[in-house]
C-alpha cells in the first residue's frame, strides 16, 4: 500500500512539473549517509552501504535524463576520505572503481569527467578513472563528473597554480598577471572548467553543510538537504527536490 500511494504522489508531482519551465540544467549531489544506513539495516559489512549507494546511481542519472538536465556531478569521495584507516579506505576506493567502469561501459549513454587531484589518489585507481572518461569521449547524453579525491580549497589551489604555470610559460610576470586577473581566469582553470555552476545541490543524510563541495561554483547555486539516507532516497525524493528549486526566486547573490 505504501509503495502505491508513493507511486500515485510521484506522478502527481511529475505532472505539476511537467507545466514548469524551471529546470535546473546542472544538479550536484551529494551521496550521504552509506555507511549509517547500513548499521541501520543491520548489515555486518558497512560497505555494503557503499555498494547498495553505487547500484542507486544508474537510476539517479534515469531520474536526471527525465527531468530534462544536462550535466550532473556526484561527490563519492572527498580527499578527507583518504586519510580514512585502511581497511575503510581500500574497500571504497573498489567500489568507486567498480561504479565508474560500469557508468563508462558500452551500454552507458553518458560523457564522464573525473573531477579531483589524481595525483593524490592511488596510482591504479587514477589509470582506472582517467580510462574510464576516455571511453566516453564524444558520448550523447548529459554529462556526468565523478568527484574522486576532491577537496573545493585543493581545487582552487590547482586552478591557481595551473593559471601560475601557463602565464609563466608563455613570458608574463607576476606582476602582469595581477594587473589583469579577474574570477574568469580561475574559473577556467576549475576541474569543471566549460560546464555550467550547478543550479541545485543536493545532500543527502540530513547533514545541511557543504563539506568542501564545489565551494567556487556554488557561490549562487540553491541547496536542498534530505533526511533519506542515500541507499533510501527514491526518485519521488528527487522530484521533490526539483518542486523546491522551481518555486524558488533566484537572486545570483543580490
Amino acid at each position: 500500500m505504501r509503495d502505491l500511494l508513493y507511486s500515485l504522489y510521484e506522478r502527481r508531482i511529475s505532472r505539476r512539473l511537467s507545466a514548469v519551465e524551471e529546470r535546473p540544467a546542472h544538479v550536484a549531489l551529494m551521496l550521504d549517509g552509506n555507511r549509517r544506513w547500513a548499521r541501520d539495516v543491520g548489515f555486518a559489512d558497512v560497505n555494503d552501504g557503499h555498494r547498495v549507494g553505487a547500484a542507486k546511481i544508474a537510476d539517479l542519472l534515469g531520474w536526471c535524463e527525465e527531468a530534462g538536465v544536462e550535466v550532473v556531478t556526484l561527490f563519492l569521495l572527498s580527499t578527507d576520505n583518504l586519510n580514512r584507516p585502511a581497511d575503510e579506505l581500500e574497500p571504497l576506493l573498489q567500489i568507486i572503481a567498480d561504479v565508474v567502469d560500469e557508468l563508462s561501459g558500452p551500454t552507458a549513454r553518458w560523457r564522464l569527467r573525473v573531477v579531483g587531484a589524481l595525483d593524490l589518489l592511488p596510482e591504479d585507481l587514477a589509470h582506472r578513472l582517467s580510462a574510464a572518461a576516455e571511453r566516453t569521449v564524444g558520448r550523447p547524453g548529459l554529462e556526468l563528473n565523478v568527484a574522486v579525491g576532491y577537496g573545493g580549497r585543493q581545487e582552487i589551489a590547482d586552478a591557481v597554480r595551473k593559471l601560475l604555470l601557463q602565464h609563466a610559460e608563455s613570458g608574463t610576470s607576476i606582476e602582469e598577471l595581477a594587473e589583469v586577473l579577474d574570477v574568469d581566469h580561475i574559473a577556467a582553470h576549475l576541474y569543471t572548467s566549460g560546464q555550467p555552476d550547478p543550479d541545485l545541490v543536493i545532500r543527502t543524510s540530513g547533514e545541511q553543510r557543504l563539506s568542501g563541495f564545489l565551494l567556487w561554483q556554488s557561490a549562487h547555486s540553491e541547496f536542498w538537504f534530505c533526511e533519506a539516507y542515500w541507499p533510501e532516497f527514491r526518485k519521488v525524493d528527487f522530484l521533490r527536490a526539483l518542486r523546491d528549486y522551481a518555486a524558488r526566486h533566484r537572486r545570483f547573490g543580490s
